[in-house]
């Protein structure tokens, strides 16, 4: 056996090549497109099994250098909590706070089901939880940052990048598969009424419903957010270590403090009047490192320790979609209003209950754009799925490691 170690430089060539070749193919691929698949995810998982390959056909290794994956992880949880603008949650309500308690609740029954599927079949009670909120809730990149957790001491679960990957894969491609018939279904069902055509006045529609002029992105506008995260992720760090050194009996891993360190940073400085976050730029700037970061670590899986794993991981999954479509319909939809907008809301939950926010929101673009608006969805699911959905979900995944022990 052969290991051929690759310094920095060329893992960010492979980095950058396997986000490229995921680009090229989607755009070859209507079915990626049509379900939104992110490029790293496709181009992670060709190179993952190219690199099989070369392991079981030629017995060669390639280790990359890993001194980018962290930072790239705390760079895209630091631009969440710098798109986080207080201000704009007046704006959703009451609604707001009664769908921000429902996808808490939604959060807690996934790691009860899927800690209960794991341990019935006999599996390691981890696998239930990155099956469970972790990666449904949490994506590509919060199933990410758990496992890293996961493989460390004292839970030494190995596999914790291959589990998180495929599951937040899986439940990418189920969420923008049931999104739009729960929706349907939902109006079809119980008669809702539309919304009419007056109410689709363009001139009222939110930043995520329709294009608006852009403020054009300069070198000095760059150099100021890539300030501001840079401040987030040293904050964030010495808030980490210092909770690990402090001993209190309860920690969080330092994505957390970093997106934390994020919202306090862009409330404070709005607050003052000192300055204002460009949100467009913060957000390309956490995309792009949430992009690289999710190549490294999708093109970096053992897929071969995924084939023991394949049929409890399947199970889980396969209930976790039975989940999200019950739960949507039974209790997002009837505790949302009923109405309308409660059905898109519904179908937004699809989205980022097993996928992304982006998910999400072609969801509710494909539904909307067939029934009419729903200005009050795209107001609440963005504010929810891009932000909230990481700060709870990181105490209940404590909570349940706590009470797993």
């Amino acid at each position: 056996m052969q290991t051929i170690e690759v310094d920095f430089y060329g893992t960010l060539v492979v980095m950058v090549l396997v986000l490229l070749l995921g680009i090229s193919i989607i755009k070859r691929v209507k079915f990626l497109q049509d379900y939104n698949i992110p490029e790293p995810v496709v181009g992670g998982i060709i190179a993952a099994i190219f690199f099989l390959c070369l392991y079981s056909f030629g017995g060669i290794t390639l280790k990359f250098d890993g001194s980018l994956k962290d930072p790239l992880m705390l760079a895209f949880f630091s631009s969440i909590g710098l798109l986080a603008d207080f201000a704009s949650l007046k704006k959703g309500g009451k609604k707001l706070v009664i769908f921000l308690f429902i996808i808490s609740g939604l959060l807690i029954l996934q790691n009860v089901v899927g800690i209960s599927v794991a341990l019935g079949l006999g599996e390691n009670p981890l696998i239930g939880l990155l099956g469970g909120s972790v990666t449904m809730s949490g994506g590509h990149g919060t199933g990410a940052a758990w496992a890293g957790e996961f493989i460390k001491e004292p839970y030494g679960f190995s596999a914790a990048y291959e589990v998180a990957m495929a599951s937040a894969t899986f439940g990418l491609i189920a969420g923008s598969i049931i999104g739009g018939p729960v929706a349907r279904y939902l109006i079809n069902k119980n008669s809702l009424k539309t919304p009419d055509s007056n109410d689709n006045d363009i001139s009222s529609l939110g930043e995520y419903e329709t294009p608006h002029k852009e403020k054009l992105i300069t070198q000095k506008s760059f150099i100021e957010s890539l300030a501001l995260l840079a401040f987030c992720l040293l904050i964030g760090n010495l808030v980490a270590d210092w909770m690990k050194s402090a001993n209190i009996g309860f920690t969080l891993p330092t994505f957390v403090y970093c997106l934390f360190t994020g919202v306090i940073l862009r409330n404070l400085l709005s607050s003052l009047k000192i300055y204002q976050v460009f949100d467009r730029e913060v957000s390309v700037l956490g995309n792009v490192s949430l992009s690289l970061f999710l190549a490294f670590a999708l093109m970096t899986i053992n897929l071969w320790q995924l084939v023991s794993l394949a049929l409890p991981i399947f199970t889980i999954l396969v209930c976790q979609v039975a989940l999200m479509a019950a739960y949507a319909i039974f209790v997002t939809f009837r505790f949302c209003g009923r109405d309308y907008d409660a059905a898109v809301l519904a179908a937004g939950h699809c989205g980022f209950g097993l996928g992304a926010t982006p998910t999400a929101m072609v969801n509710m673009q494909t539904v909307t754009n067939h029934y009419g608006m729903s200005h009050m969805a795209f107001i609440i699911v963005p504010l929810c799925g891009a932000f909230f959905i990481d700060i709870v979900n990181a105490l209940v995944i404590n909570g349940f490691l706590s009470f797993l022990g």
